[in-house]
Order: C-alpha cells, then structure tokens, then sequence
C-alpha cells in the first residue's frame, strides 16, 4: 500500500471515530473543565500520545498482522456506546472510547503492535471520571479516614478535640472534612503524576508500579496531614485560618509535599536497588 493510500485510509478511520464520538468527547472536556476532580483529564491525551510516539520505532519494527477479534472489540465497543446513550450512563458512552481504539489497532495491525500501544492506551482510562456510584463509595470513607487522622494529630498536639463523623469540634469553631478535602481529588491527580514519574524515572517495572501504588498511601496521609493542619490553624489563628485563600493554598503545599515525598522514596528505591549499567559494549551492541 502506498504512502498515500495509508494516509487516506488513517484519515477516513479518524473521520469516522471522531464522527461516532464527537458529542462524548464534547461531554468529557466539559466534565474536565468543570468538575475539579478531573481537570488533570486535559493532561492526559497529550501525555498519551507522547508515549506512543516514543514507542513509534518499536511499532514499526513490530510485524502487521491484522486480527478479526479487533472488529468484534469496535462492535463490542459500539454497543457499549449505545446501551450508555439510551440510558443516560456517560460512563460506558466515555469507557467505549478506549474499546474502540483498542479495537481499531489490533484490527489493522495486529496483536504485536497492540501490545506495543498497551500503555498508552491504559494511560487514557485516568481521563475518563469515576461513576457518581463509585466515587461516593470512596468519597466518604476517605472523609472518615481524614477526620480520624486529623482528630489522632490534633489530640497529639493537646489540643481538644472532639470527633463525631467527619466534623471536628474544636474550642472556638467547627470543622466539617466535605467531600472536597476527602482528599480524592489529590488522590486520583497524584496516582496520574505518580504514573507518569515512575514512567520517566526509571525503566524497570517493578519500580513503576511501586511509585505508582505509593500514590495512593501517600495522598491519603498527607491529606490527614491537612486535615490536622488546618485544625490546628484554627485553633490558634481562629476560624478564619480555615477558610478562603489559606484552605486553597494549604491544598496545594500538601499535594507539592506529597510529590516530593514520592520523589524521596524513588531514591531510596534506587539506593536500595541501583539499576543495571549496562557495559560499554552492550551499549555500542545495542546502538
């Protein structure tokens, strides 16, 4: 097939994705552009497509060997879209796009070359926002888990505090861990950031997957951390610590914090567990 021919028949399958998907994709960057929890999605098709370029070499050195099973997928796919479209489930209308892409690679190249894009393509489920059903579910036992860990520093602190759900009781105000300072939103941002880190920092697997599952502990600590923080705050500096540009900004110095703490355990990890070099001739084999 010809240069030419090759762009057309990339041109008409892009064409047709976007023609099926235009009004989904309109929705998600809504749902970024409005929804604090999610606005890290514009970040994440550019960083996809980053990754798939630096995989290009790799993916054209991979073997075409086109699969049947990638039809069944984008049918697959486009069923899932529609059974969302008629029942209002912008969740399966936004997940289709991942099947449909899946599909449309492994129908016209093959396995091999899906297997190259693997990344990539998982990269863009972190753009798609969780179901209200889900989120909920996590939503609110990090609030508990926040109160609690903001009670447990606060009472260290010999403070007095009192505890009844997810509102502390201090002397001279109230504090309530809204759905907000839950602590989700820096979680789901600091598991992409931790993904993408561990992506560029190292190359062995095994390390990726530790800084990106750190994320998780992490957010969730330095988030009781705030909580404790901004109890205290309030305790000494009244009320008004709690509330407006110093909550906004706490948040931030919170979540740089608990970047640099994953920076920290990514060099304990390497003084642990240096990286191979490899020899001068393995390099010069290999260029």
């Amino acid at each position: 097939m010809s240069l030419q021919a090759k762009l057309t028949a990339g041109a008409l399958v892009a064409a047709g994705f976007l023609l099926l998907y235009w009004q989904v994709l309109g929705k998600l960057v809504l749902a970024w552009w409005t929804d604090d929890n999610y606005s890290h999605g514009f970040l994440i098709v550019p960083v996809a497509v980053y990754f798939a370029w630096e995989r290009r070499r790799r993916f054209v050195a991979a073997p075409v060997a086109p699969s049947s099973a990638g039809l069944v997928i984008i049918i697959g796919s486009v069923f899932v879209l529609t059974a969302g479209v008629l029942g209002s489930e912008l969740f399966l209308t936004r997940i289709s796009i991942v099947g449909t892409l899946v599909g449309i690679v492994l129908f016209l190249f093959g396995w091999q070359r899906l297997r190259v894009l693997a990344f990539p393509l998982a990269f863009l489920l972190l753009m798609i926002p969780i179901p209200a059903i889900i989120f909920n579910q996590i939503a609110f036992p990090l609030q508990l888990l926040a109160s609690r860990v903001g009670e447990a520093a606060i009472s260290a602190a010999h403070i007095p505090v009192l505890r009844e759900g997810n509102v502390l009781i201090l002397a001279n105000t109230t504090l309530e861990v809204a759905e907000a300072c839950s602590g989700i939103r820096s979680l789901v941002s600091l598991l992409t950031l931790g993904i993408v880190f561990g992506y560029v920092a190292d190359s062995r697997g095994w390390v990726r997957t530790l800084i990106a599952v750190s994320a998780v502990p992490v957010a969730v600590v330095a988030n009781g951390a705030r909580v404790a923080g901004t109890g205290i705050a309030a305790h000494v500096f009244g009320a008004a610590a709690a509330e407006g540009f110093f909550h906004e900004f706490s948040g931030w110095v919170v979540f740089v914090s608990s970047f640099l703490m994953i920076l920290a355990l990514h060099r304990v990890v390497v003084w642990l567990a240096p990286p191979a070099v490899a020899s001068p001739s393995a390099v010069a084999s290999a260029a």
